[in-house]
C-alpha cells in the first residue's frame, strides 16, 4: 500500500463506509470569515482578523516523504535540472524537483493509470509542482496551457482525498477546482475520472448552459470533487444543493482568465465560503498585476514555481505568419490560405464577435467549406457536437470565439487562423496556443489591420523571441508608420498549393 493511502487497504469498502468527521449538513461559516484576512501574511495590506476553527475537523495536507533518489541530488545537480528545464522556483524550503514518476510515490493505482496514459517522465511544472502541491502548502503556478498542470494538482488532489474522512450525507466536496469555460471544466473532470475512478472517487462538473438537474442529483449524492465555473457554483450554493464547509483543498485554474471575464467578485464571494487553513493552488498562463494580487488575498507562504519565462512568450514549436490586410479583404484571403492549406487537417479560426462567427461560418458553407461554429451563445448540446465533429475530423474547420480559446485541448490542430486579432497580446497566445501542443509542430497565420496596430510593437517582440520572421509592413508599423493600403504580403506561397478544398462540402 502506497504510503500516502491513510482510508483503507479495501477500496472496494470505500461506498459504504461513512465518518462522523466533517461538518455534516447544518451551519457554516457564513459571509463573516474572510480568507484574506488570515492569509495576510502574503503581502496583504489588511490587518488580520483572528478566525474561529473551533469545531472544524483535524484534516492532513502534508503527504510528501523525499524518495532517495531525490534527497542524494546535490545542489549543484538540482540547479542544472532545473536550468535544463526552464524552472524556476521561489518560496521557503523549496523541495527538489523529481525526475521520475516513481520519485513522487503515488498510489499503485495512479501509477497503473500513469503507464496506461503512456507518459514517460513528468513535465517541468510536474516535476517541481507535485513535490509542492503534496507537502500540503499553498503553490502559485505559472505555466503556459498545454504544459501538464491539469494532472500536476490532479494527482496530488486524489491522494489529499484518500486521507480525509468518509464524506457524511449532507457534505459539500473536499476538493474544489474553479475554471473560466465549460470546455476546460469539462476537460478537468475527464483527467478526474480517469485518474481518480480507481480509488472511487467521485465527481462533478458544475457549469451554467444546461438543465441543473443532473447537476444537482450529483451534489446530493455527494462528490468528494466538484469542477465548476464561479456562476453557476454559487447558483447551486444559494439553493442549498452543495456547501464548502469540507473544502481543504481549492484549485483557481487559469486565473488570468477567470479576472479577464470578470469573476473577480464571485471568486472572492466562494472563497470567503471555504475554511481558512485549506491548501490552495493558484495556476495562471500569465502574472499581470490583477493575477497577483488576488493570490496576496488567498494565498499564505506560498510556494511558486515558473516554467519557462515569466514574460509573454509563444511556443516554440509554432511558425508564425502575420499578413498586414484591410478588413474588406478579409474574407478572400481566408478562402485562398484554406486552398493553400487544406489537406484534412484541423484548422482552428478565430473570430472577435459570436455574430461575425456565423457570418462567416455560413459563408464558407456556402462556398463549399467544412466549417462549423462555437461560441458562448451556443447551447451545450450544441457546442459538445460541434467539438465532437471537430475533434473526429468530420469538420475539419472550425470557428470560434475566445471561449474555445484557453482551456481547449483537441489533439492535432495543425493551423490557427486569427480572423480577427484579440484584443491583448495574452489573447494572442493562448489562441495560437491551440496548436503545437505535445511536442508537435504547428502553423498560425493572423490577419493584421490598421485598427490593429497598437499591438504592432508588442507582437514584434513575441515573434522576434520566437525567431520568426517579421515583415517590412509590420516592422513599419511597429515603428508608428501607417499600414500599406492594399494589404501586402500574404500566404498565397507558403502552402502546397491544395486545390480541392471545396471537395469537402
Amino acid at each position: 500500500m502506497s504510503r500516502y493511502d491513510s482510508r483503507t487497504s479495501d477500496p472496494t469498502s470505500y461506498r459504504d463506509r461513512r465518518s462522523d468527521s466533517g461538518f455534516g449538513g447544518s451551519t457554516g461559516y457564513g459571509n463573516s470569515v474572510r480568507s484574506s484576512s488570515s492569509k495576510s501574511d502574503y503581502h496583504a495590506s489588511e490587518a488580520p482578523k483572528k478566525v474561529d476553527l473551533d469545531g472544524l475537523p483535524h484534516f492532513e495536507k502534508n503527504f510528501y516523504i523525499e524518495a532517495s533518489s531525490v534527497a542524494e541530488m546535490t545542489e549543484r545537480e538540482v540547479e542544472e535540472y532545473r536550468t535544463r528545464r526552464e524552472i524556476t522556483v521561489e518560496g521557503r524550503d523549496v523541495p527538489k524537483p523529481v525526475k521520475s514518476f516513481r520519485d513522487v510515490g503515488f498510489p499503485d493505482y495512479v501509477m497503473q493509470e500513469i503507464a496506461k496514459a503512456g507518459f514517460t517522465e513528468p513535465t517541468p511544472i510536474q516535476s517541481q509542482g507535485w513535490p509542492m502541491a503534496l507537502k500540503g502548502r499553498d503553490l502559485i503556478g505559472i505555466a503556459e496551457t498545454g504544459s501538464g498542470k491539469t494532472l500536476a494538482y490532479l494527482l496530488p488532489a486524489i491522494v489529499h482525498v484518500n486521507a480525509q474522512p468518509i464524506l457524511s450525507p449532507g457534505d459539500g466536496p473536499i476538493v474544489l477546482v474553479l475554471a473560466p469555460t465549460r470546455e476546460l471544466a469539462v476537460q478537468i473532470q475527464q483527467e478526474a475520472t480517469k485518474f481518480g475512478a480507481s480509488s472511487k472517487i467521485k465527481n462533478t462538473c458544475i457549469y451554467g448552459g444546461v438543465p441543473k438537474g443532473p447537476q444537482v442529483r450529483d451534489l446530493q449524492k455527494g462528490v468528494e470533487i466538484v469542477i465548476a465555473t464561479p456562476g453557476r457554483l454559487i447558483d447551486m450554493m444559494e439553493s442549498h444543493h452543495t456547501n464548502l464547509r469540507r473544502v481543504t483543498y481549492l484549485v483557481l485554474d487559469e486565473a488570468d482568465r477567470m479576472l479577464d471575464m470578470g469573476f473577480d467578485p464571485q471568486i472572492r464571494k466562494i472563497v470567503s465560503q471555504i475554511r481558512p487553513d485549506r491548501q490552495t493552488l493558484y495556476w495562471s498562463a500569465t502574472w499581470p498585476k490583477e493575477v497577483e494580487q488576488l493570490a496576496r488575498k488567498f494565498l499564505y507562504n506560498p510556494y511558486k514555481v515558473i516554467i519557462g519565462s515569466p514574460d509573454l512568450k509563444a511556443n516554440h514549436a509554432i511558425r508564425q505568419h502575420v499578413d498586414i490586410v484591410s478588413e474588406n479583404q478579409k474574407y478572400n484571403k481566408l478562402v485562398k490560405l484554406l486552398e493553400d492549406i487544406m489537406d484534412g487537417s484541423r484548422i482552428l479560426i478565430f473570430m472577435d464577435t459570436k455574430k461575425g462567427c456565423d457570418q462567416i461560418t455560413r459563408q464558407l458553407r456556402m462556398d463549399g467549406w467544412p466549417a462549423l461554429s462555437i461560441h458562448g451563445d451556443k447551447s451545450q448540446a450544441e457546442r459538445d457536437w460541434v467539438l465532437s465533429e471537430f475533434r473526429s475530423g468530420k469538420s475539419p474547420i472550425m470557428t470560434a470565439t475566445d471561449v474555445a480559446a484557453r482551456g481547449l485541448d483537441v489533439k492535432d490542430v495543425k493551423y490557427v487562423i486569427n480572423y480577427d486579432f484579440p484584443g491583448s497580446l495574452e489573447d494572442y497566445v493562448h489562441r495560437i496556443g491551440r496548436t503545437g501542443r505535445a511536442g508537435a509542430k504547428g502553423t498560425a497565420y493572423t490577419f493584421f489591420t490598421a485598427a490593429n496596430a497598437r499591438f504592432a510593437k508588442e507582437l514584434i517582440a513575441i515573434l522576434e523571441e520566437a525567431g520568426q520572421k517579421v515583415s517590412p509592413e509590420l516592422a513599419a508599423m511597429g515603428r508608428g508608420a501607417p499600414p500599406p493600403p492594399s494589404g501586402h504580403g500574404g500566404f498565397r506561397d507558403r502552402g502546397r498549393g491544395f486545390g480541392g478544398g471545396r471537395s469537402w462540402s
